[in-house]
């Protein structure tokens, strides 16, 4: 890749949203919702603060996140579509186990053993 992001931006590879619901309807391009989840292709080495010292982005090569539907500009780089967002438009790190559904639905981390799931760090019972 011949693109380097600054400060504290990062360069997301969008995945593809669903082309099926649960109940197995497929949908079409034309109703599919703007990509949400992606993929780190680079990080910037982080943004100063006011006495000029670094701060280290959270976020690393190869991490799956979440990010707001409209957040980052969207560019072209070697035929790809890409997405240059910044660190704080950057709504989570997906953990491998995690399992995240359009709205409406439950966001759940698999692997748990009640009967219902539970989002690490977060109190609901």
């Amino acid at each position: 890749m011949n693109i380097r992001p600054l400060h504290d931006r990062v360069i997301v590879q969008a995945l593809d949203a669903e082309q099926k619901t649960a109940g197995g309807i497929i949908i079409p391009d034309t109703a599919q919702e703007k990509p949400s989840e992606g993929k780190v292709i680079a990080v910037g080495p982080g943004a100063r603060d006011t006495e000029g010292k670094r701060h280290q982005l959270l976020v690393k090569k190869g991490d799956r996140i979440l990010f707001g539907k409209w957040s980052g500009t969207e560019v072209k780089v070697d035929g790809k579509d890409l997405l240059i967002v910044s660190e704080g438009d950057i709504l989570g790190i997906l953990d491998r186990k995690a399992v995240v559904q359009a709205k409406g639905k439950a966001a759940a981390v698999a692997g748990t053993s009640s009967d219902h799931s539970h989002v690490p760090d977060m109190d609901c019972c």
